[in-house]
């Protein structure tokens, strides 16, 4: 499998608007041995030590820090830990889960299951699946920021920073092809981030991801949150509808 260390950035404009990213208002057990956009400790420190020099602005330092937090959130492990779900009304066969200590709350499908812990190099990992096998789940990744993080811009416009999320993960323009990555949609409200992509590695399925990304304070120090759906082609029909309506249902409280 191909790991995602391109450093190629091709001009990738967002197309066909998403229905996650155009009703925001709206309201997988990914067996993560099965997650296929995944790095080796070394081609991460590779990947990240070749994109900052001495030269670079702070602006560029923080793009990349964001950046490896959405690509590090598609390999993130998960350890069964008990949750609490809050008591309100939701649509039929969902359920509102809200971590009252990492300040969040998603709804998800009344019968996935739940997996946290501390993950390696992150502040925290939280991740929503199904019971059976399959390819789609829903994860959060929380990691700590310095005092003057204070909101998404300081990474950069959203726009910019889709595009070069998704040209950073783009090998299809390798002999022998790579991975390819699309992008598909992206927008900023309400403080968020919400970029759509897909990845699809050579002779196998095309994987559909949503990330959803935002900034808060815990009375401490400023953290951020990223969120990411996915689901691959085969299991579009099934979990397609599941995985848009959890991604569009999260909230920082």
């Amino acid at each position: 499998m191909a790991p995602l260390s391109s450093l190629h950035h091709p001009s990738l404009r967002p197309h066909n608007s998403s229905p996650v990213l155009s009703h925001l208002t709206g309201f997988k057990k990914p067996h993560f041995q099965n997650v296929i956009f995944c790095r080796t400790h070394q081609q991460d420190q590779d990947f990240w030590s070749n994109q900052i020099v001495e030269d670079r602005s702070l602006k560029v330092q923080r793009r990349d820090l964001l950046l490896h937090t959405v690509i590090g959130s598609l390999c993130v492990p998960a350890t069964k830990v008990p949750f609490a779900f809050a008591e309100e009304v939701v649509p039929d066969g969902f359920r509102v889960y809200v971590d009252d200590v990492n300040k969040f709350k998603i709804m998800i499908p009344q019968d996935w299951l739940i997996g946290g812990g501390d993950g390696n190099g992150f502040k925290s990992v939280t991740a929503f699946y199904p019971a059976e096998a399959s390819n789609s789940n829903v994860s959060l990744v929380i990691t700590g920021l310095g005092a003057d993080f204070t909101k998404l811009e300081s990474f950069g416009k959203v726009d910019s920073f889709a595009e070069n999320l998704v040209s950073g993960l783009d090998r299809s323009w390798q002999r022998p092809p790579g991975v390819t990555a699309k992008l598909i949609d992206s927008k900023a409200t309400k403080g968020m981030y919400y970029i759509e992509y897909t990845l699809k590695n050579p002779g196998e399925s095309e994987r559909h991801l949503f990330s959803v990304l935002g900034i808060a304070n815990n009375g401490w120090y400023n953290r951020l949150y990223t969120l990411t759906g996915q689901y691959i082609d085969e299991e579009s029909e099934k979990y397609r509808s599941m995985v848009e309506k959890a991604v569009a249902s999260f909230r920082l409280v």
